[in-house]
């Protein structure tokens, strides 16, 4: 007995409380806990199925619905010289072709960046155009979508030498622009685009 009423004593001593509420309290605290934690489920019970009365899995619920497959991308076709005009048939239209575009006369499969590129994308008017003017002087007007360099100044030259070295990082060359007297690369017009 000297142990019980030495602890009921130090109980009431340290909490202030008779040994009555201590328990009291302490069974609501217990309670609280339980309603508290059964309205949380547990993390590696969340994706199980309900076990039903009889102890086997519930099937009434349906199925959940697939999930979405993103769009596969293809490995990018060489294609060689285009015109700007064969371009134009890579600009996201057809969700079969891929997503092409130009810079300085190289163009390159961007569709590994179709949400930028792509129909309804930031960039989508860049796809299926020679785009370095636009991407030199850093503008969306569709009357910049050209190769011509020409009254460019130095940095927006190196603007566009910068954008050229991010394609050349990021995306697949698979081809050059072929049949156009606009200047390229500082406004010099290159004999292999010449066309007679």
């Amino acid at each position: 007995m000297g142990l019980y009423a030495t602890a009921m004593e130090t109980m009431e001593a340290y909490t202030g409380l008779s040994p009555a509420a201590f328990f009291t309290i302490a069974a609501v605290m217990v309670v609280v806990y339980k309603i508290v934690g059964s309205m949380f489920v547990d993390p590696e019970e969340f994706d199980k199925k309900p076990i039903n009365a009889s102890g086997s899995m519930a099937t009434n619920q349906p199925p959940p619905p697939p999930q979405p497959q993103p769009p596969t991308i293809q490995e990018p076709v060489q294609l060689g010289d285009v015109t700007e005009e064969e371009l134009r048939a890579y600009d996201g239209s057809d969700p079969n072709k891929p997503l092409l575009m130009a810079i300085k006369g190289k163009i390159y499969d961007v569709s590994r960046s179709r949400m930028f590129y792509g129909p309804g994308g930031p960039y989508a008017l860049f796809a299926g155009r020679e785009a370095s003017r636009a991407l030199a002087l850093m503008s969306f007007d569709p009357r910049d979508l050209n190769g011509n360099l020409e009254g460019l100044s130095e940095p927006e030259l190196e603007v566009l030498q910068d954008w050229e070295y991010k394609f050349m990082e990021k995306y697949v060359k698979v081809g050059q622009l072929v049949g156009t007297d606009q200047p390229v690369n500082g406004g010099e017009v290159q004999e292999s685009e010449k066309h007679d």
